[in-house]
């Protein structure tokens, strides 16, 4: 009989998000006068209209494809080299960081890249990932094979965890065991922090000294309004030779549905093969795309070159700075109350405190009962996300304010 993937057997019962659609189905159904009630600040979804340059490019792109004369068909698996060219000069020259046009590869989003990339490492590599963390660096890993099976309380065994505490101001420490591969988000997914200028520099120097391949998330870059924090790994000497940086539209451009994003990949980042030689990991990622995909559409990839024009840029701006303003919002509210709060400053999340007393998931779960508000319990992201909860700002306005009002059901809970 054809065998399975054993690794998949390791996972844990349930991806984080779909649990917590689950309990909201059940709550609903059980109490469906107050179901139109329910505001979502738990999955991190965008909730306002595309960007009007993306929007004008992809009606003028589906038009194109309308007329022989302009129709076009496969595009190239990597991205067209005027989409390549806007993002490397716009995201990442612009900053100084030293990338070349065919180091950025279009892609569908972060998030199967960062799954993806795993099929060009090989087995073995000792894996560090932050915690809390976005589940996806733990789960796909697990599904390549490089952890063991789950531990009781959360987490895997064979995963080497870097503590993010209220203790260290929500940044990890650099490992004291060996490691290959390290997991780095910042903004950062759950909490909401930024890694610092000197933070940074400090993780590429060790990376460079001991081996390690950093993955370097900065899906949320765009929410940075701080400018002495860096919003690309690149902008540190020596990253090109120890990272990849994996980058969405998702949120800056409000592609959520439309789907693109990219990765860079340095031609001088270079690994080991199981003989001791060394080759570049670019030729490899560019090998995969050539044979497991057929690129980003066309009318996307408009929309994506789209974002980087003068309009574009001042939509996106004015995106962003809508979000940090809920989420401003959101996070003033849980500190009047008194709860221990990051985030939110320069990332659209906002990381409190639970009450004293409740686990994450209670105060999930009392969050839903008594104020109809879903959120994400820290519990989800990881053992050391236990006491906290991620509360999302991407909503209207109205609900935003709405929310914040309704975080007052905390206060009686925290006056016990």
């Amino acid at each position: 009989m054809f065998r399975v993937n054993d690794n998949f057997l390791k996972l844990s019962a349930g991806y984080l998000f779909p649990e917590i659609a689950r309990r909201v189905a059940a709550f609903t159904e059980a109490n469906p006068a107050v179901a139109g009630r329910i505001i979502r600040c738990g999955i991190g979804d965008v909730t306002e209209p595309l960007p009007r340059a993306a929007i004008d490019a992809m009606r003028n792109a589906v038009d194109e494809l309308a007329q022989r004369e302009t129709f076009r068909g496969y595009p190239p698996p990597t991205g067209y080299d005027f989409v390549r060219a806007a993002i490397a000069e716009g995201d990442l020259r612009a900053r100084g960081c030293d990338i070349a046009d065919d180091e950025v590869f279009l892609s569908d989003g972060s998030k199967p890249d960062a799954s993806a990339i795993l099929e060009i490492l090989g087995q073995g590599n000792r894996v560090a990932i932050t915690d809390p963390v976005y589940p996806v660096y733990a789960d796909t890993n697990v599904m390549a094979g490089n952890s063991g099976v789950a531990l009781e309380g959360g987490g895997y065994e064979g995963f080497v965890y870097l503590p993010c505490t209220a203790a260290n101001g929500f940044s990890p420490a650099l490992p004291t065991e060996r490691v290959d591969v390290v997991h780095l988000c910042s903004p950062n997914n759950p909490t909401g922090t930024v890694l610092d200028r000197e933070t940074l520099t400090r993780w590429v120097s060790a990376a460079r000294s001991n081996g390690w391949l950093i993955m370097f998330d900065a899906a949320y870059e765009a929410f940075i309004r701080d400018d002495s924090i860096p919003h690309s790994i690149y902008e540190i000497e020596g990253a090109r030779e120890c990272a990849i940086e994996f980058r969405s539209f998702s949120k800056v451009g409000g592609f959520t549905g439309v789907r693109a994003g990219y990765t860079v990949i340095p031609k001088s980042l270079l690994g080991a093969t199981s003989d001791g030689s060394r080759v570049a990991l670019h030729g490899l990622w560019l090998r995969r795309w050539a044979t497991c995909s057929n690129g980003v559409s066309w009318p996307v990839q408009c929309a994506v070159a789209a974002l980087y024009s003068h309009e574009g840029r001042m939509q996106t701006r004015a995106l962003t700075d809508f979000y940090l303003a809920n989420a401003a919002l959101l996070a003033d509210a849980c500190e009047r109350l008194g709860l221990r709060t990051v985030g939110a400053r320069n990332s659209p999340y906002v990381w409190t405190a639970c009450p004293a007393g409740l686990s994450s998931w209670e105060t999930f779960d009392l969050l839903l009962r008594e104020a109809q508000v879903v959120t994400t319990p820290g519990a989800g992201f990881g053992r050391c996300g236990e006491g906290f909860i991620r509360i999302s700002a991407f909503n209207s306005r109205a609900n935003a304010e709405e929310v914040a009002r309704r975080l007052t059901v905390l206060a009686s809970v925290s006056a016990r």
